[in-house]
Formats: structure tokens, C-alpha cells, sequence
């Protein structure tokens, strides 16, 4: 199967690419390196170095006629979207409609789009683990533009009878993290301890996340990609084609930050700064659906996953 991967030089595009390439994919990467980083490529892979909203992009995947395209390339931080909103809605909304209409040009037989839980804004607490049909009501600009990307995407490829799943992600983190995206938390808090520095909390450690491990994100795309269902469900369904992907497991950032202290062995106070504007508060997803539809789920415990994500900063920070 050829498969084309957008921002395949980033966190979850690398850790995609490379199981992709050991399930014997053929696959083409396309980033801008702009975050992506070159010498995460496997040179096994095509690589185009683009920008997805460059005029040569569509003709780009028309060549190529990949089968399936992950779009994974976006403007990921929320801090970022508040002071660059022109780029990232330049990149989470223009790109997204560029992959789109790439597919349709090509023939593909589906796209996965990843979004985000930002969609979801601030819910109240009894109402989480949240459902796919839970009203999206984004309070960040980066959430925004994810639920632009989503609509169009779904309004354009629905018409063209392409097949597509949006994946919604919960926080994402694991090796080869920058820090920057909205699971950002863990690289940061793992980079800072490595380096022997005191990490830093936003807020007063009580906000809670719904932290989900890159390699369970990475087997919930390739059963996306290979599967056999039509994803998108009916046209009128309700939340057709989206799915969380998540492990549903809530953690405070203040638990987050005990857990990595024991595995660190630094028992030093973390930090504490002044919440940042944008941040949600609490989130939490629920992943029946796609454990009904495709018989995923997150299967990483949190303290399993943290040990392995703080080992690749050891190994990988210089001192």
C-alpha cells in the first residue's frame, strides 16, 4: 500500500513512518521542517521536503497516487496559535483543505486527519470522559482552526466519496516529543529532569489531562489506514468519521509531575507559574467508539509509558 504521511518528520508522523516502513508500506513524507527534524527521516521513505500549502503540493500527490494520505502536519501549539494566528490558520485550515483537494486529484481511497481534543474546550467535569457527539466549543485558537480542518475536510471528501476518519487526540506523548504540541507537557517536564534543571507548572498542578502513549496513537492510524469499515459512517450521522483516540485514564499535571519524579529519582519542588491563557482546564475521552468500530484501545499504562519517554530524553539531551 503507498501512503502518503504530511509532517512525517515530526513526533507522531516518525514513529508512524517507521512502523509503516516495518509493515512493509511504501511511503512518502511530506514536511516542511519548520518543527519536523531532518535526521528523524527513514531514509527508506520518499521525502518531499514541502510545504502542503505550496503551489506544487497537489500536483505533488498526483504523481505519487498514494492510496491513503495521514495528514499529521499542523501548527500544534496553543501558546503559538495566540501569537501567530495568520500561520496556523494558514497551516490547520488552508493546509488541510490543500491535503483534501490533493486526495480527491489523486484517486485516493481515504485520508485520517488528526485533530485534537482542543476541540472540546473547557467541558464540565461530569460530563467527561467525553463522547464524539459531545458539542465542540473550542476556547483556544488552535481548537478552532482543528474543527475548521475537521468540517472541511469532511464537507469536501463526503461530496467526492472519499472515505475518511478524523482521529481526535487526546494528549500524545512518547519519544522523539519537542515539547510544543499539546501533549507537550511530558517532553518538557522529561527534558528538564534529564538536564538536571526544576521543571515548571502552569497553574497550581490540579489540571488533568487524558495522556495517551505515541505507540498506541501509532497502532490506532494503521488500523485507520488498513481497515476494512467505511469510516465515515453514514452521511448524516451524528460525528461521522471521528473517533478519540485516548486512553481515558485522567492524570493531574501535579500527579504527572510525582510520577516522573520517582522515575527520575529528583524529589526537588516543581516550579510554579502562572496558568497560561488558552489552557484547558480539564479533558478526558472516552475511545468506545473506536474500540467498537475497530477494535482499538490504549493499552500503555501511564507509568510504563512515562519510563520509556523519560529513558529517550536521557539518552538524547545533552547535558
Amino acid at each position: 500500500m503507498k501512503i502518503l504521511v504530511t509532517g512525517g518528520a515530526g513526533f507522531i508522523g516518525t514513529n508512524l513512518v517507521t512502523h509503516l516502513l516495518a509493515l512493509d508500506g511504501e511511503v512518502m513524507v511530506v514536511d516542511d521542517l519548520s518543527t519536523g527534524r531532518a535526521e528523524n527521516i527513514d531514509p527508506r521513505s520518499l521525502f518531499r521536503h514541502m510545504d502542503i500549502c505550496d503551489d506544487d503540493f497537489v500536483q505533488a500527490v498526483v504523481d505519487w497516487q498514494p492510496q491513503v494520505i495521514v495528514h499529521l502536519a499542523a501548527q500544534s501549539s496553543v501558546a503559538r496559535a495566540e501569537r501567530k494566528p495568520k500561520l496556523t490558520r494558514r497551516v490547520n485550515v488552508e493546509g488541510t483543505r490543500a491535503v483534501t483537494r490533493a486526495a480527491i486529484a489523486a484517486g485516493c481511497e481515504r485520508v485520517v486527519f488528526a485533530s485534537s481534543a482542543a476541540v472540546y474546550g473547557n467541558p464540565a467535569r461530569d460530563a467527561l470522559p467525553l463522547v464524539e457527539t459531545y458539542p465542540a466549543s473550542p476556547i483556544n485558537l488552535y481548537g478552532e482552526t482543528k474543527l475548521l480542518g475537521e468540517e472541511l475536510l469532511a464537507c469536501e471528501l463526503r461530496e467526492a466519496e472519499v472515505d475518511y476518519a478524523i482521529a481526535r487526540f487526546s494528549n500524545v506523548y512518547g519519544p522523539r516529543q519537542d515539547g510544543g504540541g499539546e501533549g507537550g507537557v511530558v517532553a518538557q517536564f522529561c527534558r528538564a529532569l534529564a538536564c538536571g534543571q526544576t521543571p515548571v507548572i502552569y497553574g497550581d498542578g490540579t489540571a488533568s489531562r487524558d495522556f495517551v502513549y505515541v505507540g498506541d496513537v501509532v497502532a490506532a492510524l494503521v488500523s485507520m489506514i488498513g481497515g476494512d469499515l467505511w469510516f465515515c459512517e453514514r452521511a448524516d450521522a451524528p460525528a461521522a468519521g471521528i473517533y478519540n483516540i485516548s486512553s481515558g485514564w485522567p492524570v493531574s499535571v501535579r500527579q504527572l509531575s510525582q510520577a516522573l519524579q520517582r522515575i527520575s529519582g529528583q524529589f526537588e519542588d516543581f516550579d510554579l507559574q502562572p496558568a497560561r491563557p488558552g489552557d484547558i482546564e480539564h479533558s478526558a475521552l472516552s475511545a468506545a467508539k473506536a474500540l467498537a468500530s475497530f477494535e482499538w484501545k490504549a493499552t500503555v499504562e501511564m507509568e510504563v509509558g512515562l519510563r520509556k519517554t523519560y529513558d529517550w530524553f536521557v539518552a538524547h539531551t545533552p547535558v
